[in-house]
């Protein structure tokens, strides 16, 4: 009895304490051969960052996109004017540093405890609920994936954001920022440094080059991250139950659900409305961002179930992608 007691303890000293819960799970991943996790991978990619693809990676996306046709105006240090088609050439770029970049932020936030039962009530279909990977896989694949991403930063010359996005990422997930009333200052600053990259892509700028972001080019992007620590708890809304379980503290379980619609509608409102001043566009290009940010308001005050709310939630992120259209525009 002795000696299987002993040996069962050298076993436990002996396995790692954070896959101690995971040692009778096995995932779909996991239990694929090496060529089946392969061709596997891009599906599991998908599948973690999913929820984030088009209320995140697009929009930021779209940041840089359409800022570079307004390059003039944002950036400085041409030669030339740049073509549409040169801007279209460097769209796969854009869009591949937004995803990396949510990859490595999706597989630290969803590969807690915490997160994995908030997940099961506000978002079951994600992989590690499913049962697709597990949160030691999630763990070990950050170890392949972070030093990749700091890599394509440095070719694309942008690691100074890049790095900035994994320390903000850390705080987020790691130190539980995103769990604290600093959460949305933590987003609305990571929402700049998404950014300014992202034009910095398109343009074909960065550390290497001569082509920099202008004066004008940062004031628009801080009074996008503005808008983004003013409105952003829209998205909490719709996972007020999962955060309630957590014990996380966004603006709508702190305060109170009424007052945190309240604020949405108000600062959207004003945004719209300084955004537009600060563009002047031609009067007829003013319904573009009003009808997108009514919307946004009137459903965020009066449409309250959480199904609506995750509907809300892609108006808004239609709104503020309207806000990005109007350096372009205000050049017509």
């Amino acid at each position: 009895m002795v000696d299987a007691h002993s040996s069962s303890g050298e076993k436990a000293m002996q396995t790692p304490l954070l896959e101690k819960s995971h040692l009778s799970t096995m995932s779909d991943f996991g239990a694929k051969t090496f060529v089946e996790k392969i061709i596997y991978t891009p599906q599991l990619i998908w599948a973690f960052t999913e929820s984030n693809f088009d209320t995140f990676v697009i929009p930021n996306t779209m940041f840089g996109v359409l800022g570079a046709f307004a390059s003039s105006t944002l950036t400085e240090g041409y030669q030339q004017p740049l073509t549409m088609l040169a801007i279209l050439k460097r769209f796969p770029l854009v869009l591949a540093f937004n995803w990396y970049s949510v990859l490595v932020f999706d597989l630290s936030n969803q590969r807690s405890p915490e997160s994995v039962e908030e997940d099961k009530c506000n978002k079951p279909w994600r992989p590690i609920p499913t049962g697709k990977a597990t949160e030691v896989e999630a763990r070990r694949a950050l170890l392949i994936v972070i030093p990749l991403v700091l890599l394509f930063n440095y070719l694309l010359g942008v690691w100074r954001q890049g790095f900035f996005i994994l320390i903000l990422t850390w705080m987020y997930n790691d130190i539980r920022g995103g769990d604290e009333v600093v959460r949305d200052l933590i987003i609305s600053v990571a929402y700049g440094m998404f950014n300014s990259a992202s034009l910095e892509v398109a343009v074909g700028g960065g550390e290497y080059t001569d082509i920099n972001i202008s004066r004008g080019g940062y004031v628009w992007t801080i009074m996008i991250s503005a808008v983004i620590l003013t409105t952003m708890q829209v998205q909490d809304l719709k996972d007020q139950a999962g955060d309630r379980t957590r014990g996380r503290q966004t603006i709508a379980l702190w305060i109170g659900d009424r007052f945190s619609r309240v604020t949405i509608a108000f600062f959207v409102a004003v945004w719209t409305g300084a955004c537009l001043i600060f563009w002047d566009p031609r009067p007829y290009f003013y319904a573009i961002p009003i009808v997108a940010g009514g919307v946004t308001a009137y459903r965020a005050l009066f449409m309250t179930t959480p199904k609506a709310d995750a509907a809300t939630w892609r108006w808004w992120c239609v709104w503020t992608i309207t806000l990005y259209l109007l350096p372009i525009i205000s050049l017509i």
